[in-house]
């Protein structure tokens, strides 16, 4: 087993950023959703579960903070007042684009019935220092990825549409993952701990560049797998890694 792909989103719920190499910390990946755009009347941190548009744009590092990338191809320079200017013409509401060591723990928005967004508001609140929906990190598979497409066959079961930090490439089909949970995985120079499955929601089912609109998918895993993908992940020791790396299993 050897880590594929790697993947940082330094702004919560826009298109992240493919690496080759990635610091592992205690609290995740460096840099990986610490900025977050928030509702500057209601206080909340958006996401692409209810603003969906806000996978349409995409974020990378930059010396001085984070670019941005707006759909119409404007780039902006944040944290900023002229970014957030932009950023809340194009949203529809004036926001703030925020750090979240800042900020302290987020309070977000999902619809219950992922795949109706006129069903009722819930909100959950995130654990403090970054903008994450649970544990640190997300780890996914490439035997998850076919699984899903076996299933519906239709489906665009790309990584994008999941979000994760790190990507295993295993032998096989079936959800790999799964079965490390609770077992120490070493993947680089970095140990970690798969503890929890990822609850999945209407984010799977969110147009983005170059993939549709797509309920089907999240009916798909509800259907199958618990409307679970790829596991949450604890940090046992920081470390660096690399695409390439080899990854093995310790119990």
């Amino acid at each position: 087993m050897h880590v594929t792909e790697l993947w940082r989103h330094p702004v919560k719920s826009l298109q992240g950023e493919p690496l080759d190499e990635a610091v592992v910390e205690n609290s995740g990946l460096a840099g990986d959703r610490r900025w977050g755009i928030v509702d500057n009347e209601t206080g909340m941190v958006l996401t692409a579960r209810r603003v969906p548009s806000l996978l349409l744009a995409s974020s990378r590092l930059s010396d001085s903070g984070v670019e941005l990338m707006l759909p119409d191809g404007d780039r902006l320079s944040a944290p900023s007042a002229h970014a957030d200017d932009v950023l809340s013409k194009w949203i529809g509401r004036r926001v703030a684009l925020v750090h979240a060591e800042s900020f302290g723990a987020g309070v977000g928005e999902y619809f219950a019935d992922a795949t109706d967004d006129t069903s009722a508001v819930v909100s959950w609140t995130m654990p403090p220092g970054r903008f994450v929906d649970g544990l640190p990190l997300l780890v996914v598979t490439t035997a998850s990825l076919p699984q899903g497409r076996n299933l519906y066959p239709h489906g665009a079961w790309e990584t994008r549409r999941f979000r994760p930090n790190i990507v295993v490439d295993v032998e096989g089909d079936g959800w790999v993952e799964d079965t490390w949970r609770g077992r120490t995985v070493r993947v680089g120079a970095a140990a970690v701990q798969p503890a929890a499955p990822c609850e999945r929601c209407t984010m799977v089912t969110r147009p983005q560049p170059g993939l549709d609109r797509d309920l089907d998918i999240f009916k798909t895993l509800s259907r199958h797998h618990g409307a679970t993908f790829g596991v949450w992940t604890a940090v046992q020791t920081p470390g660096v890694v690399r695409v390439g790396d080899q990854v093995t299993l310790t119990d």
